[in-house]
């Protein structure tokens, strides 16, 4: 359900860095938005270096893009951007001032997984059930 893509110039991370950072985007979704890991998609761009920048200038920032479905709570959603910002600060090495993460959403209505139209939040165990997977 959920997609998150991480990008950074190459060479920011190492394999073990993007493999353990999308462990954690993994749990730290599932856990507060309540949907199984195996449904949490993560994704690594990493433009060449001279294709990056910040403030206008060639720089070194970590942007992890996230879309959730609509209807979580904003405290939860807050706290979802808090957790993964420190979770890539930790994992990384990149400097808490160049992390930054945005989580975006947009009606279940609008994504189709597997043929299905996702669910609303709250409504996971029978969408799963329908799949076969719950």
């Amino acid at each position: 359900m959920p997609v998150y893509t991480c990008t950074a110039a190459q060479g920011t991370l190492t394999r073990e860095s993007k493999a353990s950072l999308a462990a954690e985007i993994t749990r730290i979704h599932a856990a507060i938005n309540h949907v199984p890991a195996a449904y949490v998609d993560v994704i690594f761009s990493e433009p060449p270096s001279e294709s990056v920048f910040a403030g206008g200038v060639p720089g070194t920032p970590l942007i992890i893009t996230g879309w959730a479905r609509r209807g979580h709570p904003p405290e939860d959603t807050t706290r979802l951007a808090l957790e993964l910002s420190s979770a890539a600060v930790r994992i990384t090495g990149v400097e808490e001032r160049h992390v930054m993460v945005v989580i975006q959403d947009s009606p279940a209505r609008s994504a189709v997984e597997g043929g299905q139209v996702l669910p609303e939040p709250g409504e996971e165990k029978e969408w799963l059930a329908r799949r076969g997977d719950g």
